[in-house]
């Protein structure tokens, strides 16, 4: 390895990550200033440019990071032998509202670098991100169809559905704040909305 190596600390990369994260989390916004980003991770901003090239990278990074999370567990899932659909698309909700509430800016920042790529990114972060879901929701509902437990339904917009509701769910706080006088997206109030969730869109499939 390079000079460089031997002078970075020891997992300086995923700090930089985690602090980035942190950041977008506690502000509720889909950028970061690299003075705030060196002063609350305790590193240098040039090591931005070490592992990521420039703050775009930076987000680019962390987007496949947060993402990957999501296209490794629904890929698992469908080809999960011993569960049946239902059970196998209620654990898939669970996961992505869990998900979004760890990192609520996830949607809102593939949509911004989707906007501010070429053509030929732009397509990398859909093939990568945006249609392995897809894909498994056309899985999930043909394989629930034909067991007869799902309602044929456009697969399409249900991905739209369900990306939806837990994306607008997780990036209200300002309507939370300005509206129900709650400022704080808690445990408890994920779990409620985690099961009122399932409970709404698993009613408008399930075939009874």
């Amino acid at each position: 390895m390079g000079e460089a190596d031997l002078t970075t600390p020891a997992g300086a990369r995923a700090q930089l990550l985690d602090t980035a994260s942190a950041i977008m989390r506690e502000g509720d916004v889909i950028d970061i200033s690299l003075s705030e980003l060196s002063l609350r991770s305790g590193l240098n901003s040039a090591l931005v440019k070490y592992y990521f090239g420039n703050k775009a990278g930076l987000l680019k990074a962390l987007l496949d990071r947060d993402w990957q999370a999501i296209v490794t567990s629904v890929d698992a899932l469908v080809h999960k032998g011993d569960w049946g659909p239902e059970a196998k698309l209620r654990r898939h909700i669970s996961k992505v509202v869990d998900t979004f509430y760890q990192v609520p800016y996830l949607n809102r920042l593939t949509m911004r670098l989707v906007r501010e790529s070429d053509e030929a990114e732009a397509r990398h972060i859909a093939d990568s991100y945006l249609s392995p879901i897809y894909r498994a929701y056309e899985a999930l509902i043909d394989e629930g169809v034909r067991a007869g437990v799902f309602r044929q339904v456009d697969p399409q917009l249900f991905y739209f559905t369900v990306t939806g509701a837990v994306d607008r769910f997780f990036s209200a706080r300002l309507v939370l704040k300005h509206c129900f006088d709650q400022d704080t997206l808690t445990e408890e109030l994920r779990d409620r909305y985690r099961e009122h969730t399932i409970d709404i869109i698993m009613a408008g499939i399930l075939a009874r």
